[in-house]
């Protein structure tokens, strides 16, 4: 087997002013960071082949006893960190990871756009193989396609490799991406990524499929990004950096995203042209599955290296398979045919992808070798680590920082880091300001867990009630509400801005629950949902917190009534003024003689969402619906400068954000009170200042979207198929992302809805 690091760039520019000078031993330790690297060596008999379609998918899963018993070393160690409080070790870990200074030098040197971890892996596997094939370069040509992607930091790590390197200086370069729909509300948290500074800005390079959901584990998504791609006239790279979270069953982790990998190497082989090129995460390659996908990929490729970058923190499992110059899916097309036929989330659950005797004992010589060798690299990360938490010496300090300083400038050497300006970045049009309101009053990360393994674990038995007591949100949910919930967050308007030209309607596979949104704290969110869940809890009959104030309906109007800007008639008397209300008369009308300018008309309210899709929220079909036809006849019925009080259950979905912004177009301001008057949960929304010419122009959208929700209700499609049962669509969005992520509507919703759920909660704990 080969142990080299395999061919570097040749071409750039070196960027640093201060060259520490290496003594032996440093610079031995620091080459051997960027050596993590075993390349199967193919026998010359050729009897590495692949096996007869006939017998892949049709044999019970076989275990390998080495390789079991390395799991079980593994874990044995890993297990030692059970007791430890997350944060605090991650805290330590990231002062002994050598390759720890390397994003603060790279963002320093290079002014990268997303310039995280995954960029400088990917950045380092750039620089380590030839990942891109010589015919594309030759070409002019290059084209990638990137699974699993979020939040994008391989597409930008390329784009920066790609414009600063002289030898793609005459090539163009066209990608597309792939990854579970951030956006998509049933897409669960802990496996979605919420940043999306990249996915706002280029969203029509995105797949995600026509359910909108991004899952790259269903087949028919499969054969859908190839069509998504066919305009490429080949597909030189595939890249595919998935996983799933597995830190409360770590033990597991290659099982548990067994199925993912099988999935992204079909999609690789699929799509990659002849030489091209796939980079595949895994960890761990204990499994059988592991086994056959990687015995799979050497029958495939050239070249199948597998590669820990230095910048891959040591003391995990995660590796990089880089496959180089691809056979070709002619040779495949059997076997491929069959793993397409079987593809989907249980790939790697029901049978082995080979029988262990079809898989040549050479092979898993050197399989259990690449295995030895990481599992000992792992093993000695983890048992320094629990050394040096015991306690560091300031000699030990000292050398450690010296090759922490010393691994950043070998980097910026090794990889020729030169700068990219920010006009050459991908999203370089949208900087500011789209790029900036994305995360606007929102956090990008995922959510970061706190205490130890064991305490998470305890944590997990408890009721939701006691997880919320624990939780970081206690305190904004145990606060009781005030009048004032809502007052200062205002979106002033009308909003020109709107191009209602642009404006199109997604449809796909009707949500199950709300799960996701952009639009909420994904903690608060979950925290709801479970007490939902809970068969003893019914809010709908939750009684009234006896220590909260809630907003009166006259301090309500009598608001409405300062806001509204008042014209005066021939005699100097205030022109009177509609306020339209969406609710009953008895809660509404009792100040109503109180109002000299003011004139109350009342409409039916929607219904809000019965208990049998509680998790829905606001993503009920027929409450969107309901909800649509109270703004279109708000816009319809109005006169310029009147006023719409509209309750809402919440805004978590898009189609009910894109409602909210529809007000803001049509109004000179939008606010909420929370918790309403009405005693129902949720808020309502004051708009006040109407305008008529705006309004013009999106009634006609809102009521195509309205008869479109109309007809998916009665199970018609747009071709007025009817759909089979278990296949219901409704309206996803209509109202595109860039429009729901600009300007201040994303903190307003951000806001109302943390408004909404704290209520909710405050409530239900109560009760």
């Amino acid at each position: 087997m080969s142990s080299g690091n395999g061919t570097r760039r040749k071409s750039g520019k070196l960027h640093f002013n201060n060259t520490l000078a290496l003594d032996q031993e440093t610079q031995t330790e620091i080459q051997g960071l960027f050596s993590k690297v075993r390349t199967y060596l193919k026998p010359a008999n050729g009897e590495w082949c692949l096996p007869d379609p006939n017998a892949a998918l049709s044999h019970s899963v076989e275990e390998h006893c080495r390789l079991q018993d390395l799991k079980l070393s593994l874990n044995a160690v890993k297990n030692q960190l059970s007791d430890k409080n997350v944060q605090v070790w991650h805290q330590h870990t990231n002062s002994t990871n050598r390759a720890g200074k390397v994003i603060a030098a790279v963002r320093s040197a290079a002014g990268a756009e997303i310039c995280t971890q995954a960029w400088c892996k990917f950045f380092e596997i750039l620089g380590s193989f030839n990942l891109l094939p010589g015919e594309a370069l030759q070409n002019g040509e290059l084209n990638t396609v990137h699974l699993c992607e979020a939040p994008g930091a391989f597409i930008t790590a390329l784009n920066h490799y790609f414009k600063t390197s002289e030898s793609t200086r005459y090539c163009d370069w066209s990608w597309a991406a792939n990854t579970l729909n951030p956006y998509h509300e049933a897409n669960g948290g802990s496996t979605t990524i919420a940043d999306d500074r990249l996915i706002a800005n280029t969203l029509p390079w995105w797949f995600f499929g026509s359910d909108n959901t991004g899952n790259i584990m269903l087949q028919k998504h499969l054969l859908e990004l190839q069509a998504f791609v066919a305009n490429m006239r080949r597909v030189d790279l595939v890249t595919a950096d998935g996983s799933f979270d597995c830190q409360e069953n770590p033990d597991e982790q290659e099982a548990l995203v067994a199925s993912l990998h099988y999935c992204e190497a079909t999609a690789a082989l699929l799509l990659l042209s002849p030489g091209g090129s796939f980079v595949l995460k895994m960890f761990t390659l204990y499994e059988h599955s592991s086994v056959c996908l990687l015995y799979l990929l050497n029958c495939c490729f050239r070249s199948v290296n597998v590669f820990k970058p230095a910048t891959s923190k040591a003391g995990n499992s995660e590796v990089y398979v880089v496959c180089l110059n691809y056979d070709g899916k002619e040779a495949l097309r059997p076997l491929l045919s069959k793993l397409i036929r079987n593809y989907g989330p249980n790939m790697a659950d029901q049978e082995a992808l080979f029988p262990n005797s079809l898989v040549p004992e050479s092979f898993l010589k050197q399989h259990k070798e690449v295995c030895l060798y990481f599992h000992t690299l792992q093993v000695g990360t983890i048992t320094e680590n629990l050394r040096l938490f015991k306690g560091m010496s300031s000699e030990q300090r000292q050398r450690l920082d010296y090759i922490r300083d010393c691994t950043a400038q070998e980097y910026l050497q090794r990889f020729r880091v030169s700068f990219l300006p920010r006009s050459r970045w991908i999203s370089r049009n949208t900087v500011s300001p789209a790029c900036c309101s994305v995360s606007a009053g929102r956090p990008l990360g995922q959510k970061k867990q706190t205490g130890s393994f064991n305490e998470r674990r305890e944590l997990q038995t408890l009721s939701w009630r006691e997880r919320i007591k624990r939780g970081c949100h206690a305190t904004e949910i145990k606060r009781h509400r005030t009048e004032a919930g809502g007052m200062g967050c205002v979106l002033e308007g009308p909003l020109t801005e709107s191009q209602v030209d642009s404006w199109y309607v997604i449809v796909g596979a009707a949500l199950p629950e709300v799960r996701n949104s952009p639009v909420c704290d994904g903690g608060l969110l979950n925290h709801l949902n479970e007490a939902l869940m809970d068969s003893a809890v019914d809010w709908t009959r939750t009684p009234p917190c006896g220590s909260c104030n809630v907003v009166s309906t006259a301090s309500i109007l009598s608001e409405v009534a300062g806001l509204c800007v008042f014209t005066r008639d021939s005699e100097g008397n205030n022109k009177k003024r509609q306020c339209l209300v969406f609710g009953s008369r008895s809660v509404w009308g009792a100040c109503e003689s109180q109002l000299e300018d003011l004139v109350l008309t009342f409409s039916a309210e929607p219904l809000f969402p019965q208990r049998g899709c509680i998790t829905l929220h606001d993503g009920e079909p027929l409450y969107q619906q309901q909800l649509l036809a109270c703004v279109v006849f708000s816009l319809q019925t109005l006169n310029s400068g009147d006023a719409l009080l509209l309750p809402l259950f919440s805004a978590l979905t898009r189609v009910t954000a894109a409602v909210v912004l529809c007000l803001h177009v049509c109004f000179r301001s939008v606010t909420f009170r929370c918790p309403p008057p009405s005693g129902v949960v949720g808020t309502v929304l004051v708009c006040v200042g109407f305008c008529p010419e705006a309004a013009a122009q999106i009634l006609p959208v809102l009521t195509e979207v309205h008869d479109c929700m109309g007809q998916l209700l009665k199970g018609e499609q747009d071709s007025g198929e009817n759909l089979p049962a278990g296949c219901e669509r409704q309206v996803l969005q209509f109202v595109p992302m860039e429009a729901l992520l600009t300007g201040g509507l994303t903190e307003f919703l951000w806001t109302m809805n943390s408004e909404i759920i704290q209520q909710k909660l405050h409530l239900l704990v109560q009760s």
